[in-house]
């Protein structure tokens, strides 16, 4: 099963929710402690949030809640795009395209799934 919202595609029902959850006490959701699950939209990640004061998160591979197997990181395509573009994220300013994942969807590419029979990588169905 399928939750979208907006465009976006998530796995489930639950998934989305625990995305989406935002909180009135808590306006950065690593600070609320009932929100579980980061998501970082430019990347593709998924990951159970660390309430230790920061932003940090464990990435996860597989849903939770469903158990799907979950898109892989596009963390490094990212920063190769930006080296590309000649821009240093850290530094310089990021085009507003790649703040999200409006740059992977420019694209027209499926997410990529680990696929842990094989140890390579294939394309989601």
């Amino acid at each position: 099963m399928t939750a979208e919202r907006g465009g976006l595609r998530h796995c489930c029902d639950l998934m989305r929710s625990n995305v989406e959850q935002s909180c009135e006490q808590h306006p950065d959701p690593s600070d609320c402690p009932d929100n579980l699950i980061a998501y970082v939209a430019k990347f593709r990640e998924y990951g159970l949030i660390i309430h230790d004061g920061g932003s940090s998160f464990i990435r996860i591979a597989h849903c939770p809640w469903c158990g799907t197997k979950l898109p892989l990181s596009e963390r490094d395509r990212w920063f190769a795009a930006m080296e590309q573009l000649g821009i240093d994220p850290w530094e310089g300013e990021v085009p507003s395209e790649y703040e999200d994942d409006t740059w992977l969807r420019s694209l027209d590419l499926r997410p990529v799934m680990d696929d842990e029979r094989t140890g390579g990588r294939s394309t989601a169905p």
